[in-house]
């Protein structure tokens, strides 16, 4: 085949509906005169001639132009209002499919407008579907121009910079990132400046932008219909034709160099049978002995270290494979090559398997972070999963409360894919009856606790109402049933992920039928504790009345049936299992003015503390628990090399798919307090002032703001934190800054042009501006703390790999993607003093950031206006 060959598909094998996207309209005509429309009224019920942006309605279909004859009924827009300028930007799919076109097929477009009580017609253009010149179906973008009062003079007008950016759309122009977002800006500014004489329309549509080009073929009678389209290539030098038919057009790709089309491989997603069988005759013949005592030499050393430091998740190529297993011996007393080793393994082949489970054994003991990284939807083997949880046997209670969301999110995994190994003897067994769930006897039950034993299994019969439970399960429910507060999250975190999950409740049932008696009341009054105050919320939502009527009610509630229920029962706070909640103070409890009537109560507790929550129905908080538990951790992490920036990882706790209660920190948002106070400095200055410094405010409330404003710019860039706003950034009257609502993250944003990292400048002002020593000292907290997360960057992304299958909103929608940007925004690639220098430039950007300030003002406005 020649380098020089194309690749498209036939019209007539692509079963694909048409869509037609109608963008916009532009121009205008000339209006009447205020004296035209007092003499003659009825002219003014044509908007048109009154407005210059009038409402108006398209309407799209498909005739042949050869035959006469509709293809198509007419397919319309919905309704879109105008402000200052008429943009549909719909797209519309019409009732008939690319194979069913002719090739004298034309569009029908009709713009629509109101007289009075009925449509009359603006305008109607035509346009051909498939190039006259190369008769294939026309992509990308068109822009059609006529003079309203003139049938004759529509035409096509496409200039020569729309034609190089619709050849940019269709990857016929090299894309270069950093000139293309430099370009595309200008070419808005300009297409905004362009004005069109009065009376003088464009109309701008858009086809679908297919990765093939799609060149017309008449659909022959006898040929079988194809379900997939087959994709032909020919020769651009000689016009030959590789596939035995005759090309039905030719197509231009511009100069060899600049044309970047792309070619159709069937076999692209495949393994290379031969690389397939050279590797297992290779495996299978090499002298093991011989490999035993093989040593790499200092080149090699230095690409194994290289493959070995690679995180979590990035894909090896087929040398960098063959060398890690070359090399297994050698590496064994390396704990971070284990993970390596398993990806350069097929654990489908027999003898690779059983050589490789035989190397676990001796291998130098892995850290956690490996041992959560084993437990991925992508290790599906139940003897390296029974490894991985042997490993975290040794985990103490507060480290696997800080993974412990993951790991049930790991169980989660096991019980929506079927796990590959030749028995299923590594399960325990349980027995589900009416009564409860027990663990049937075993005399290998007690494999699991033993720290060199990979496989921890029960081989019992299964009988009717038994159902297996995996290694990581059972060792969960062990140590929950041990640990109290473990024993609390477990259950909750289990049970907001359990709707319709049978296999989740069997594993619920299990723990609690195994908890001690009096462990098992107090898990039952947390429960009856959390449904009251979801009954709570439903009543008051469906009370379609005012907030004072509504905050009656629940005073009534609380009174009657909460308040009586806590005095008999005290109740561990299952959002903090280390409150014990006794009473409530009536005077604290409030309704939120929103849509769910989200309430908010403060309890009494046995340590004669106060205990605020707030408690909604109707919304989904596993998105911000998952942010906050990630922040919980990035704290702990820090904590651990003596940096405490004062973080305030409030706590959340997602009860159901829809339900659940979030901590309650006194605390008093951005946008209020410029609002009150015209500055944050002047609202410290309320509750803790001082003469003696400077900045008229105590010294450790300065160090806390300046702290805690460094940890969260830190966490809420690596996290891709978005929708950020001065009424999502919080301050307490003792310095502490904290972020909150967690509704957009992973790059997720409403707003266009998010900023990386969101640090308004009157922060920097509350420091004492950009030339202070409070500045200094915030940039340098910036730098220790995006050094030492760097440093941690496997073990969270081992985490959020293990959140790929979660229903998480915005990890649910791309989850590669969403393990992609957060691996991004550690900037692994680079060494430490260049990553350094990259947040430099990040704090700069944002400081110097123009379009937040304007996206807060907009926003500020517009919660000026609904309330």
């Amino acid at each position: 085949m020649s380098i020089k060959s194309v690749t498209f598909c036939l019209s007539n094998e692509v079963g694909l509906p048409l869509q037609i996207k109608i963008d916009s309209l532009e121009g205008s005509k000339p209006l009447l005169r205020a004296s035209q429309r007092l003499i003659q009224p009825s002219l003014s019920q044509k908007l048109s001639d009154v407005v210059p942006f009038s409402d108006m309605f398209v309407s799209v279909q498909v005739f042949d132009k050869e035959r006469c004859r509709n293809l198509t009924i007419p397919v319309y827009t919905p309704y879109v209002p105008f402000k200052n300028a008429r943009k549909w930007d719909v797209w519309l799919t019409l009732p008939i499919t690319l194979e069913q076109l002719t090739l004298h097929s034309m569009l029908k477009i009709v713009l629509w407008e109101f007289d009075g009580d009925q449509e009359v017609e603006f305008f109607s253009v035509e346009t051909p579907l498939f190039d006259e010149k190369s008769c294939t179906l026309k992509r990308s973008t068109e822009s059609i121009r006529f003079q309203y009062d003139d049938p004759d003079s529509c035409k096509i007008e496409n200039s020569e910079l729309q034609d190089l950016v619709n050849k940019y759309k269709q990857g016929e122009v090299k894309p270069v990132k950093w000139l293309d977002s430099a370009t595309f800006p200008q070419l808005e500014k300009l297409n905004k400046k362009r004005k069109l004489p009065q009376g003088s329309f464009i109309l701008n549509i858009e086809y679908p932008l297919f990765e093939l080009p799609v060149v017309y073929s008449e659909k022959q009678s006898d040929k079988a219909q194809k379900s997939i389209p087959t994709f032909h290539n020919f020769d651009l030098n000689n016009d030959v034709q590789i596939s035995r038919q005759e090309p039905q057009a030719k197509i231009s790709l511009g100069s060899a160099a600049d044309s970047t089309i792309k070619f159709y491989d069937p076999d692209q997603f495949n393994a290379d049978p031969i690389e397939e069988k050279f590797r297992r005759l290779e495996r299978a013949t090499t002298n093991s002995n011989f490999e035993r005592e093989l040593k790499p030499d200092a080149k090699k050393r230095d690409i194994l270290n290289h493959i070995i430091s690679y995180p979590p998740g990035s894909d090896l190529t087929a040398h960098e494979k063959g060398l890690v297993w070359k090399y297994r011996y050698y590496l064994m007393n390396n704990k971070k090559a284990l993970t390596k080793l398993l990806q350069s393994t097929n654990l489908t082949e027999e003898t690779e398997r059983r050589e490789v489970l035989e190397l676990v054994d001796s291998w130098a003991e892995i850290d956690i972070e490996d041992a959560i990284e084993l437990l991925r939807s992508a290790y599906k083997n139940l003897s390296l999963r029974s490894y991985a949880v042997n490993r975290l046997k040794k985990a103490s209670d507060n480290e696997l409360e800080l993974y412990l969301l993951q790991l049930v999110q790991a169980v989660c995994f096991e019980s929506a894919s079927p796990l590959s190994d030749k028995s299923a003897s590594e399960f325990t067994i349980v027995d589900v009856t009416q009564s409860g769930a027990a663990v049937l006897p075993s005399p290998k039950f007690d494999q699991l606790n033993g720290t060199n034993s990979v496989n921890s299994i029960e081989s019992t019969t299964m009988g009717q109402s038994s159902v297996l439970i995996s290694p990581l399960a059972e060792f969960l429910i062990r140590r929950a049933i041990i640990n109290s507060r473990l024993g609390n999250f477990f259950y909750w975190y289990l049970k907001s992920e359990s709707e319709g999950n049978q296999y989740l409740v069997h594993i619920l049932d299990s723990f609690v039928s195994r908890l001690p008696s009096n462990k098992r009341t107090k898990l039952e009054n947390q429960i009856l504790f959390m449904s009251m105050l979801e009954s709570f919320c439903k009543e008051i939502k469906n009370l379609r009345d005012t907030t004072p009527k509504k905050l009656e009610l629940l005073l009534h509630l609380i009174s009657t049936r909460l308040r009586p229920f806590l005095r008999a029962t005290p109740v561990e706070l299952p959002l903090d299992p280390d409150f014990t909640l006794t009473d409530v103070a009536s005077e604290g409890c409030k309704i939120f003015k929103s849509s769910l009537s989200p309430v908010k109560i403060l309890f009494e507790t046995q340590s004669n503390q106060q205990y605020s929550l707030m408690f909604k129905v109707g919304d989904d908080l596993r998105q911000d628990q998952l942010v906050v538990q990630i922040i919980t951790l990035m704290n702990e992490l820090l904590k651990n090399e003596n940096v405490d920036l004062k973080l305030t990882p409030y706590k959340i706790l997602a009860t159901g798919s829809k339900e659940g209660a979030i901590q309650f920190i006194p605390n008093d948002t951005m946008a209020n307090i410029l609002s009150k106070h015209h500055g944050i400095l002047p609202f410290f200055r309320t509750h803790y002032p001082s003469a003696d410094h400077e900045l008229g405010v105590q010294d450790w409330v300065i160090d806390n703001f300046v702290k805690s404003c460094a940890g969260y710019c830190v966490i809420t860039y690596i996290l891709g934190v978005g929708d950020r706003h001065l009424d999502n950034l919080l301050i307490t009257p003792d310095g502490h800054f904290f972020h909150a609502d967690f509704g957009y993250i992973l790059g997720q944003d409403p707003k266009p042009f998010p900023p990386l990292m969101k640090l308004p400048p009157q922060i920097i002002e509350s420091f004492g501006g950009a030339d202070s020593q409070n500045y200094n000292k915030f940039r340098s907290y910036c730098f220790v703390a995006y050094s030492i997360l760097r440093r941690n960057a496997n073990l969270i992304l081992n985490l959020f790999e293990l959140m790929k299958p979660s229903d998480i909103p915005d990890i649910k929608i791309d989850p590669d993607g969403a393990m992609l940007k957060v691996k991004e925004k550690f900037c692994l690639d680079m060494s430490e003093e260049e990553a350094i220098i990259h947040f430099q430039n990040l704090i700069n950007a944002s400081v110097n950031a123009l379009l937040p300030l304007v996206i807060d003002r907009l926003h500020n406005l517009t919660q000026y206006w609904r309330t």
